[in-house]
């Protein structure tokens, strides 16, 4: 993942509202209207946020009826995850080679 793809992930997940719709959708696919009805959120401000969140690729709308229901798109997530992993992994290097060589000072 590049920086140009990980910081709309980061934006869309700075924000504590689309945190909860994203963990209500990892219990299972749901429209806006029935994430209303499970958030302190109105269903307009619910879209919004499904829009932000989709945008960033971390949930696609499905069409089931006359319904959208969205669900989360692991991929991107483990993606970002993989990423975070990959850098702290990086750091843990780098400090490991700054206390070897306080330790020999």
């Amino acid at each position: 993942m590049t920086v140009e793809t990980l910081v709309p992930v980061f934006a869309a997940l700075g924000d504590e509202t689309r945190w909860s719709i994203l963990a209500a959708l990892g219990e299972g696919d749901a429209s806006a209207s029935a994430l209303a009805g499970r958030l302190p959120v109105t269903r307009q401000a619910i879209a919004k946020h499904l829009a932000v969140l989709a945008e960033a690729g971390l949930v696609e709308p499905v069409r089931v009826g006359r319904e959208v229901r969205y669900r989360v798109l692991g991929a991107q997530l483990s993606a970002t995850a993989h990423r975070l992993d990959a850098i702290g992994a990086e750091w843990d290097r780098r400090l490991a080679a700054i206390k070897e060589i306080a330790e020999g000072l």
